[in-house]
């Protein structure tokens, strides 16, 4: 990467080469089509205003391209890498000339703050006049495919260990079923059975295996987006596939989850889980659980398993939808033997070990790619082939 220079002109500065225009003189805005069936299988990948949203046997847009929220609090941007169908609450991107690569009007468009165009209506919603006039600095069709392709590296090494991850966690999840739910781990030919359970193993509370810290909320003037003292999670908001996105900071912290902990959520809805990535602060929304003796590992895949006990909770109003300590007490586990749990552990924590790893490495790529992207769109940083 290069950096180039310029020439000034009204609103700013134009990369030599690069043009100043609108999006109505590069492209227009076709609206989606009703849908009435669409299903989780398909030739072809369904979008509405947040994303995908399913798959179905048509397609509206013949060739890859961008998908524009039209309605609805939260408009994204969207970019399909292939034959795409969309609904009637988005727009697709339907270039006016042969001079606009679309994966670099997608990440253009990632840059413009969409859902600021709002008609003010009940319902929010973008308008193809507000979206036309909207400025883009547009460099040479080379130059567009060069940076497209600097962020789409990136993207795309971040989708590949986002799903090695799914592939890591669910091998995780079908050992700890075989061993802790089917009883089918090593050894279990010659194990003999005492009253259905494998000979050393015992029926026990999960208070037995670990500790459990209940989230206490500091005060409301300690919370801070601006990155001061530690991470604070509240409740399920930030949780998501293995360990939280950090929104908001707390400067005085009154109950703290150190790395590793499962966190799970504690007030409707309850069950969410989640593992700390460091240490954090704790709400009343969440506890923090901690194994005794082994690592977090048969905890958490213990705890994905009570999805029947967590929609009781969330099903039967407000009163029971709150999992206080009390509760948590009454929860029983069938607790294997030490040599067993030790097995489990030699085997899961690298595993664990990997899904951080290539958790951290997102992350990381995800700074790097939102750091450069206003920079190549604006032609700070220019990048040649």
């Amino acid at each position: 990467m290069t950096a180039t220079g310029a020439k000034k002109v009204r609103n700013g500065e134009i990369p030599e080469g690069w043009r100043s225009l609108q999006w109505g003189d590069l492209a227009t805005l076709e609206y989606g089509k009703g849908l009435r069936n669409y299903s989780q299988v398909g030739k072809y990948p369904v979008y509405g205003t947040n994303g995908q949203i399913g798959y179905c046997d048509q397609c509206l847009s013949g060739s890859p391209g961008v998908i524009i929220g039209r309605k609805g609090a939260y408009r994204g941007v969207h970019y399909s890498k292939g034959p795409f169908f969309v609904i009637d609450t988005a727009f697709y991107l339907k270039p006016k000339q042969d001079n606009l690569d679309l994966r670099f009007a997608y990440y253009e468009l990632l840059k413009q703050d969409i859902n600021s165009l709002d008609t003010g209506s009940a319902i929010p919603s973008t308008t193809r006049e507000s979206f036309y006039s909207l400025q883009v600095l547009l460099p040479p069709l080379s130059e567009q495919r060069v940076i497209a392709k600097v962020l789409s590296d990136l993207d795309a090494k971040i989708e590949l260990n986002h799903q090695m991850n799914k592939t890591l966690e669910s091998i995780a999840q079908a050992i700890f079923k075989q061993w802790f739910v089917d009883f089918k781990f090593p050894g279990h030919e010659k194990t003999k059975f005492v009253n259905g359970l494998p000979e050393g193993w015992r029926e026990g509370n999960l208070v037995d295996t670990c500790e459990i810290i209940m989230g206490q909320s500091p005060p409301g003037e300690t919370y801070n987006e601006s990155g001061d003292g530690i991470a604070f999670y509240q409740g399920n908001r930030d949780f998501g596939f293995r360990y939280p996105s950090t929104r908001v900071y707390c400067t005085a912290p009154t109950r703290i989850a150190e790395a590793g902990d499962v966190l799970i959520s504690v007030r409707a809805p309850v069950g969410a889980l989640n593992i700390t990535l460091g240490q954090c602060a704790i709400g009343r929304g969440v506890a923090a659980l901690r194994m005794k003796h082994y690592s977090n590992g048969f905890l958490y895949y213990f705890l994905l398993t009570q999805n029947n006990l967590w929609d009781r909770y969330n099903s039967e109003g407000t009163v029971f939808g709150c999992l206080n300590k009390a509760e948590f007490h009454k929860m029983q586990v069938i607790i294997p033997s030490d040599k067993v749990m030790a097995l489990f552990d030699e085997i899961i924590t690298p595993i664990q070990a990997m899904i951080q790893s290539r958790e951290e490495e997102s992350r990381a790529l995800t700074q790097i790619r939102d750091s450069l992207l206003p920079r190549l769109m604006s032609g700070k940083i220019r990048v040649k082939e």
